[in-house]
């Protein structure tokens, strides 16, 4: 396989192309320390924040937060463990983990919530299963309950 003097090199470079959508699942996305991200920031994968992110973040799979990582967005997640700092509402489907160095500045929705001794949270909590119907209430009014007549 020489060709003017020079070898030539076959390589088979053909490949299954990937589902597009599978393979933006599969990958991580990371915003490492001393990273500043400022937006809107969306997922499909798995995302893992050691920076700082300021305006929101939304992934449809699991979100780890570091220690040292700064956050003032809303998140919303399938999965979070957070380890760090976090300014804003947190919206997740499944389980969030807090871990003893994590701070928390904001509402929790969560199905499932574990808090870890040592860990901060000021706000509120709601736990809530997201699949199941949600109770409409309706107000009756009694028979025997009549308004007043102006005489």
């Amino acid at each position: 396989m020489f060709k003017n003097g020079k070898k030539e090199i076959e390589e088979d470079f053909s490949y299954e192309e990937e589902d597009e959508d599978a393979q933006e699942e599969s990958q991580d996305t990371v915003i490492a320390q001393g990273v500043k991200v400022e937006g809107d920031f969306n997922s499909k994968g798995n995302v893992i924040i050691e920076g700082a992110v300021i305006g929101s973040i939304k992934t449809n799979n699991n979100l780890q937060v570091g220690e040292k990582a700064k956050i003032s967005a809303s998140v919303s997640a399938k999965d979070a463990f957070i380890s760090g700092e976090v300014h804003g509402n947190v919206k997740i489907k499944e389980k969030l983990e807090l871990s003893p160095t994590s701070k928390i500045y904001g509402d929790i929705e969560a199905k499932i919530l574990i808090i870890t001794a040592g860990a901060i949270f000021n706000g509120k909590c709601t736990m809530a299963d997201p699949n199941a119907p949600s109770k409409s209430k309706k107000v009756k009014k009694e028979a025997g309950d009549k308004s007043e007549e102006k005489k």
